[in-house]
């Protein structure tokens, strides 16, 4: 099914790092469901503070649940 191209391009992948990718695109997929995917702001500065404020939301929830 797969060609020597794809068992190469497997074998070259970390799996530290592409296991740290699968953490982030998990904690990115709850905080879209938690808090909505939708950002408000206009401006790109204040996009980013808004972004920045609702993970600060999250790790502050997930510190208190511990």
């Amino acid at each position: 099914v797969f060609a020597p191209y794809d068992h190469a391009h497997n074998a070259r992948i970390d799996d530290d790092l592409y296991n740290q990718r699968s953490i982030c695109e998990t904690v990115n997929s709850v905080i879209k469901r938690s808090y909505g995917s939708a950002v408000r702001a206009r401006a790109w500065f204040r996009q980013f503070r808004e972004i920045a404020l609702t993970a600060a939301v999250y790790n502050v929830e997930q510190a208190i649940k511990q």
